[in-house]
């Protein structure tokens, strides 16, 4: 059999395994550092880490002061409130304090001497005109 004069084409997978094939890392190459270089890395990882902290600090506090913020506005608007419901019910107790003040000295009056004849000079409508009227004695 003759030998073609195109060169097969790999598989495809002799290409995934290329592809999957472990490369040595930039960070896992061993390389030769002085000292004052890895000091220098190493502050300069110790400040990133220090930066990325106080960053999330500096969230949480200014998230915890909004809160605090949002929770007072709340706050306020609902001691606002309670103050209006507290002065319309105290106008509403007033005015009902007076009506009962007028009909407690109403009622008193029907006891005393000639009570009841008050109460009829009063109360004339009560009965029709042309009906006959019954006073009990």
């Amino acid at each position: 059999m003759p030998s073609p004069l195109v060169k097969p084409s790999p598989t495809r997978r002799s290409n995934q395994q290329n592809r999957y094939k472990k490369r040595p890392s930039a960070f896992l190459a061993p390389k030769r550092l002085d000292a004052a270089t890895l000091a220098a890395n190493l502050q300069l990882q110790e400040q990133r880490r220090e930066f990325v902290c106080s960053v999330l600090g500096l969230t949480m506090k200014t998230g915890l002061l909004a809160l605090g913020v949002v929770s007072l506005f709340k706050l306020c608007f609902a001691y606002e409130q309670r103050l209006d419901r507290h002065g319309e019910l105290a106008a509403v107790l007033d005015l009902e304090s007076s009506k009962l003040t007028t009909l407690r000295n109403r009622f008193d009056s029907l006891f005393t001497l000639g009570g009841g004849r008050r109460l009829m000079n009063e109360q004339d409508q009560w009965i029709a005109p042309n009906r006959m009227r019954v006073i009990w004695r």
